[in-house]
C-alpha cells in the first residue's frame, strides 16, 4: 500500500500567492478605470441640471440630446461589431468569465449611454474592464480554469472597490452572486478582498469622495413591531420587482422584435426615454443623484407624482436596455427601491421614512439580483442607520427574495406539468 497525504493548505501553494499578486495589479487597474470612467461620466452627464423635479419639469430639447445619443450608440455598435445581445452583469459574475475582446466597445457604448441620459448604471462597463482584465491575465499566464475564475472575480472586485467605496459590500456582493465553492472559496475571498481594498485605497486618496452616507434619512427609534412591518414592505418590494420584470419583457418584445436597423432602434429608444425624462426629469441617468432629490423633497412630491416617477423609471430602464444602450441594473434598482420607500411613507405616514426607505432601498435590488445580504449592507452604509435598524431591512430583503423565488418555483412547476410527456 502507498501512503496518501492530504494536499497542503491552499495558502501554502505558489499558485495562491501568484493570484494575490495579480489581485493587487487588478486593484490598481480597477481604481484607475473607475476614476477615469466616472470622471468622464460626471463631466458629461450634467446637461440637465437645475431642473424642476415635478410634472414636465424638463426641457423639450432634451429629446434631441437623448435621440443623438441613440444615434451615436447605434453607430458605435455597428463600427465595433458589438452583438445585439451582450451578456449581463449578473451572468458575467455567475459564469466568472468576461470575454475581453468586446470590452472596449462595451465601455465606449456604455459611456455614451450614461452621458446621454439612459436609465442605466456604470457597473456593467467597470465590470467589463475589471473582469475582462482578469480573464485576459489568466489567458496570458496560462492559468487553469479555477484560477482563471478567481482572477476574473478579483478583477470585478478591483473595478467595484472604487465605485462602491466599500470592500465589505463589494466582496459580499461578488461572493453572493458568483458563489465559488470548495478550496477555491479561500482564494476567491482573499483575492477579492485584496483587489477591492487596493482599489478603494487608491480611489479615496485621489478622488477624496465616498459613496457611503449618501442619503440622509430622518433618524427613528427601533421598536419590535417594525420587524413585523418589514414583511409587507418586502412583499411590496417583490411586487415592484415583478412589475419591473414585466415592463422589461414587454420592452424587449416591442423593441427587440422591431424589424429595423440597430441605429433606428437605439434612436427610437433615446426618443422614448427622452420624452419620459421631459415629463418626469428624475427618471433620467443612473438615479443616484436623482434619488437624493426624491428623499429631500419627500414631503412635497405627492403620491401621484411618486407613482409616476416609479413607473416612469421602470419604463426608461426597460427601454434603455431593449434598444441597445449599455449599462448595469443596480443603480436604477436602488432608485426604484428608494422611491418606493418614500411612496409607502407618503401613503402610510405612521411608518417612519427611515424604515420604509431603507427596507425598500435594499429589498428591490436584493430580490432583483439575488444578492440579499450585500444589499442590506449597502442600504445600512448608505443611510448610516443604527445596528438595530438593520434587522427590519434584512427581513424585508429576505421576504422579497423568497416571495419572488417562490413565484418562480410555482411557475416552473406549472410549466412542467403542462409539458407533453
Amino acid at each position: 500500500m502507498t501512503a496518501t497525504s492530504d494536499p497542503p493548505p491552499i495558502t501554502r501553494t505558489r499558485g495562491f500567492w501568484t493570484l494575490i499578486g495579480y489581485s493587487v495589479a487588478l486593484g490598481v487597474l480597477g481604481a484607475v478605470a473607475a476614476l477615469v470612467f466616472m470622471g468622464v461620466i460626471g463631466f458629461g452627464d450634467n446637461w440637465n441640471t437645475d431642473t424642476n423635479p415635478g410634472w414636465f419639469g424638463g426641457q423639450w430639447w432634451w429629446i434631441a440630446v437623448t435621440a443623438g445619443a441613440g444615434v451615436l450608440v447605434g453607430l458605435l455598435r455597428r463600427l465595433t461589431h458589438l452583438p445585439d445581445q451582450t451578456s449581463g452583469l449578473i451572468a458575467d459574475l455567475q459564469e466568472e468569465h468576461v470575454d475581453p475582446v468586446p470590452m472596449p466597445a462595451v465601455v465606449a457604448v456604455s459611456a455614451v449611454s450614461l452621458i446621454g441620459g439612459a436609465s442605466l448604471g456604470p457597473e456593467k462597463a467597470l465590470g467589463s474592464i475589471g473582469g475582462g482584465a482578469g480573464t485576459w491575465i489568466a489567458r496570458r499566464r496560462g492559468l487553469n480554469t479555477e484560477d482563471s475564475k478567481t482572477a476574473t472575480l478579483a478583477g470585478f472586485a478591483g473595478a467595484y472597490g472604487g465605485l462602491f467605496t466599500s470592500t465589505v459590500i463589494v466582496v459580499m456582493m461578488i461572493m453572493e452572486i458568483a458563489r465559488p465553492g470548495g478550496r477555491r472559496m479561500t482564494t476567491a475571498l482573499a483575492g477579492t478582498i485584496v483587489a477591492s481594498s487596493v482599489s478603494f485605497g487608491l480611489y479615496f486618496v485621489i478622488a477624496g469622495t465616498i459613496f457611503l452616507d449618501a442619503y440622509q434619512v430622518p433618524p427613528y427609534e427601533y421598536q419590535d413591531w417594525q420587524l413585523l412591518a418589514a414583511v409587507p414592505l418586502g412583499l411590496f418590494a417583490a411586487a415592484v420587482t415583478a412589475v419591473l420584470g414585466l415592463v422589461m419583457r414587454i420592452s424587449a418584445a416591442l423593441l427587440g422584435g422591431l424589424k429595423a436597423p440597430g441605429v433606428v432602434k437605439s434612436t427610437l429608444g433615446g426618443i422614448i426615454f427622452g420624452f419620459i425624462g421631459v415629463a418626469l426629469p428624475l427618471t433620467l441617468f443612473t438615479g443616484s443623484a436623482q434619488l437624493d432629490t426624491v428623499l429631500a423633497d419627500a414631503g412635497t412630491l405627492g403620491v401621484g407624482l411618486l407613482v409616476a416617477i416609479l413607473i416612469g423609471k421602470m419604463l426608461a430602464f426597460g427601454v434603455s436596455q431593449a434598444s441597445g444602450f449599455v449599462g448595469g441594473p443596480i443603480f436604477p434598482a436602488l432608485f426604484m427601491g428608494g422611491t418606493a420607500g418614500v411612496l409607502v411613507h407618503q401613503m402610510i405616514p405612521g411608518l417612519p421614512l427611515g424604515l420604509t426607505f431603507t427596507c425598500l432601498l435594499a429589498a428591490v435590488p436584493g430580490s432583483m439580483i439575488a444578492a440579499p445580504f450585500s444589499m442590506v449592507l449597502l442600504a445600512a452604509f448608505m443611510t448610516q442607520v443604527g445596528a438595530l435598524q438593520t434587522a427590519p431591512i434584512l427581513i424585508a430583503v429576505i421576504t422579497a427574495f423568497l416571495a419572488l423565488e417562490g413565484v418562480k418555483y410555482l411557475i416552473a412547476r406549472r410549466q412542467h406539468a403542462r409539458a407533453p410527456n
